[in-house]
């Protein structure tokens, strides 16, 4: 008789290698994006030198995520695991960006 309190599903197997059971994981996870949305108050300098401190941006790369929010009023600035991109997102919130997490439905 099975373990009503155990399920099947999350058992482990086994048989299954630690490159299945992370490729699993993942797939579980799944990919999430952290957004950065344009707001009113921080100035566009300010928000490059964010970009910069927090993910090592080149001064390029940073204008160019800036002028997004700035023109779009969004830009994808990173993609990964959620664990890592809550912290990214948390990090640019108490530098006063407006940073929110999205999944990525295109992995």
């Amino acid at each position: 008789m099975m373990n009503p309190l155990r399920s099947p599903r999350l058992e482990s197997n086994p048989h299954s290698s630690p490159e299945s059971q992370g490729a699993t994981a993942l797939a579980l996870e799944g990919i999430w994006r952290v957004v950065v949305l344009n707001d009113p108050v921080n100035l566009m300098s300010y928000v490059v030198m964010v970009f910069k401190k927090v993910f090592g941006f080149d001064d390029a790369t940073a204008r160019r995520h800036m002028l997004e929010v700035h023109e779009q009023g969004r830009s994808i600035v990173w993609s990964g695991l959620r664990e890592k991109a809550e912290a990214y997102a948390f990090t640019l919130q108490q530098w006063h960006l407006t940073a929110v997490l999205e999944p990525d439905e295109t992995h």
